[in-house]
């Protein structure tokens, strides 16, 4: 009773902070709903040009996430595991997508994967393969920005482990890749899907570094968030549908696997 007493009646001077919150946060989104040409929405979404932008932002979003998981996870170990030296300054340096304005993210992978980048004339000459403004230029830029969401909710699950299941596994002779496979990967599994979650949110609402980076061509990398600001310079009704589309779906995965990605908390 203590305990559900305290959880239930939080302190008078946190309310009304909390709602001006709330209301900050869903009120733009209520009059987003309010102002959507209901009438017109089957019509327009049923449009080959939304099904397309929609179809691009769920692979390359999901493609993006994928590849943050195969980097992210290892780096987030080193990160949380490890007594690196810099560690601290790499751990910044990973985060720094989250504070760089995503069209600077572009320029920058301008830099180095572009025709004329660091690396990129060198794919170019030797394989062939350009980037820039192609479906798989998207996923890169992409997975550049949405990829410090991953890194930072694994690296805290990997420090709010308990480190004697492993030492425990060790102990008894299990490798350490076959101890991260079967005791750390279970163990943080809550964490993991929680970045997961989040990554691939972030992925599916890039705007900035993907049109920088990718450019607008549709069909190829013309996504719901670059579909939605062309619309608003000509029809903003076609922009508040769209956006309507897109709020959906985000919001129809996030509820969807919130028992997993925060561990099933009511």
């Amino acid at each position: 009773m203590t305990t559900r007493r305290a959880r239930g009646r939080p302190p008078a001077v946190l309310v009304l902070p909390a709602l001006l919150g709330l209301a900050f946060l869903l009120v733009p989104l209520g009059g987003l709903l309010v102002r959507t040409p209901w009438s017109e929405l089957p019509g327009r979404v049923a449009g080959p040009e939304v099904g397309e932008a929609l179809r691009l932002s769920l692979v390359c979003a999901s493609l993006a996430t994928v590849g943050c998981l195969v980097l992210g996870v290892p780096l987030a170990w080193l990160l949380a595991r490890t007594d690196l030296p810099g560690r601290g300054l790499l751990r910044a340096l990973v985060t720094v997508p989250l504070v760089l304005p995503p069209v600077v993210g572009g320029v920058a992978l301008l830099a180095v994967l572009g025709r004329r980048g660091l690396v990129g004339q060198h794919l170019d000459a030797w394989f062939g393969i350009s980037l820039p403004f192609t479906t798989a230029g998207v996923v890169v830029a992409e997975a550049f920005v949405a990829m410090p969401f991953l890194v930072i909710a694994v690296e805290g699950a990997l420090r709010a482990a308990d480190p004697r299941f492993e030492e425990a596994a060790a102990t008894l002779g299990a490798s350490r890749w076959l101890t991260f496979r079967r005791v750390t990967l279970p163990t943080i599994a809550p964490g993991v899907m929680a970045g997961a979650v989040l990554c691939w949110a972030r992925a599916l609402g890039e705007f900035g570094a993907t049109i920088t980076f990718a450019g607008n061509f549709p069909g190829e990398t013309t996504t719901m968030p670059l579909a939605v600001y062309l619309a608003l310079e000509t029809e903003p009704e076609a922009a508040t549908v769209l956006s309507v589309v897109l709020l959906v779906v985000s919001v129809g995965v996030l509820a969807g696997l919130r028992d997993r990605w925060v561990g099933g908390a009511p």
